[in-house]
């Protein structure tokens, strides 16, 4: 029953700290954040909130230090919204896996258009041809 709990905890916490980071939070140093996933304890008493950061890597570190110092503020108003005995510490902890998952997208991009050009050496010439033929 509480693993059940604590995992709707844990969507809820979600889509308030969403929703939080979106519409409260004015620091300029927060970018475009998204939060992947959220592990609430089983005691209900600490969360962590797994975030992506799309950008640099100074991009990342900054957002990463602006919701560090948010913390607090954003647990006061998760507090505020949601009604438990104690709101659960956040600890934000940064996940890669948006960016990897861009990554091996690309990687998949490159492969297809070399096998492409393999399967079909002569297409891009032959079409190149006929275009100049329908021309005349």
């Amino acid at each position: 029953m509480s693993n059940n709990r604590s995992r709707r905890l844990a969507e809820l916490l979600k889509e308030e700290i969403s929703d939080i980071i979106l519409r409260e939070v004015k620091d300029p140093r927060i970018g475009f954040v998204s939060l992947t996933d959220v592990e609430v304890s089983g005691d209900l008493r600490h969360a962590k909130v797994f975030v992506s950061v799309i950008g640099s890597d100074k991009e990342r570190q900054d957002t990463m230090a602006g919701l560090e110092q948010a913390t607090g503020f954003i647990r006061k108003l998760v507090g505020e919204r949601i009604t438990v005995y104690h709101t659960p510490e956040i600890i934000f902890r940064y996940d890669d896996s948006i960016e990897h998952g861009i990554h091996i997208t690309q990687l998949i991009e490159e492969v297809r258009a070399e096998e492409k050009k393999k399967n079909n050496p002569t297409a891009e010439g032959a079409d190149s041809k006929n275009a100049g033929d329908q021309s005349q």
